[in-house]
């Protein structure tokens, strides 16, 4: 007999929690598929959440970002019904995480950081007894396993034991596990923490066509930055307990650093630098010998007209490097509580 799945056990929890918030908050009323207003979490004196503010589009993948201690573990596990707030509120898919615990648990899936598999079980036996345990019918069951597998592209491994399959096949088969009973919002744990490069890229292509093909909310936690650079519409960023900022990568990367063009030739006169401190979008330009280093908001449009300066001085360049801010900077700016950066991360 498989294993049952921790988040399985949730379907079953007692629901005699008493909602001891005094906030009058916002979060069962938004339109949002994750939402939570003034959240706090004490643990005796330790704030682990101090009034976090959140709200997830339906159909986004949102990625959850901070240093260890900030209060993501505490978030996620409100937010699946595990642990109850000290304030505030907070819902999944409509529904309040204290109030409404069991319709907030038919409504989402999660896929844990390790994912509790019985290795002796088949995939194909795994995914009928989570059918069974959300109460699916025969009917019912046949079409989400064969839907399910279709999005999860195992193939004829679903019938093989779970124990031969590879790292990035047991994430797949934990992915749809999670989604046999069709939840609206997907819970995604450091989802790929272990895995080698390529199976990691195939847990990434399986999100995106989660995401697109069902219009899946996902909400990841995840330590690998370039992975929330890859998945993620939106990112947050806590820290303290408080969310300290949150917006698109790109425009995340524009907030904390600008793109750097260094140039190294073999001389250039002082009238350059000045005609390259002129071009739009340029705020800096320094010289040193023969290198040149230019601070620019927007290099892919600075590059053509700076390329054009260089060719009317007739300077020979001997190389041209461009350095374009990543989200490593913006989590060193944001997260770090001594940043230089933190008052333009909020």
């Amino acid at each position: 007999m498989p294993y049952v799945k921790e988040y399985y056990i949730l379907i079953s929890m007692s629901e005699t929690l008493t909602y001891e918030s005094q906030v009058a908050g916002t979060a069962g009323r938004s339109d949002a598929a994750i939402t939570a207003a003034g959240l706090e979490r004490r643990f005796g004196a330790t704030v682990a959440l101090a009034g976090l503010e959140l709200a997830v589009e339906r159909g986004e993948v949102y990625g959850f970002l901070g240093p260890n201690g900030a209060g993501k573990s505490t978030l996620i596990r409100i937010l699946c019904t595990l642990l109850r707030p000290t304030g505030g509120t907070a819902s999944v898919a409509g529904h309040d995480v204290v109030r409404e615990p069991q319709a907030v648990r038919l409504k989402m899936g999660v896929a844990l950081q390790d994912a509790a598999l019985d290795e002796r079980a088949t995939g194909r036996e795994l995914l009928e007894l989570q059918a069974q345990l959300h109460g699916l019918g025969r009917a019912d069951r046949r079409r989400r396993l064969s839907e399910v597998l279709d999005l999860v592209n195992l193939g004829g491994a679903v019938d093989r034991r779970i124990g031969g399959y590879s790292g990035g096949m047991k994430r797949r088969i934990d992915l749809a596990a999670a989604l046999i009973h069709g939840p609206e919002v997907l819970f995604l744990d450091e989802p790929t923490t272990g895995l080698d490069p390529a199976s990691r890229e195939e847990v990434w292509a399986e999100v995106h066509r989660l995401n697109e093909e069902l219009g899946l909310t996902v909400f990841l936690t995840t330590q690998y930055l370039e992975e929330a650079d890859a998945l993620a519409d939106r990112i947050g960023i806590i820290r303290g307990g408080r969310l300290v900022v949150e917006g698109e990568p790109a425009v995340l990367k524009r907030l904390v650093s600008e793109d750097v063009i260094v140039i190294e030739t073999e001389g250039h006169g002082p009238w350059l630098v000045e005609a390259l401190r002129a071009l739009d979008r340029v705020t800096e330009v320094t010289a040193d010998r023969g290198t040149i280093v230019v601070k620019a908001q927007d290099s892919t449009a600075t590059l053509l007209p700076l390329s054009a300066e260089l060719s009317r001085a007739n300077v020979h360049v001997r190389s041209l490097t461009l350095r374009t801010p990543t989200l490593d900077d913006v989590f060193r700016q944001c997260a770090a509580p001594q940043s230089d950066m933190t008052r333009a991360c909020g």
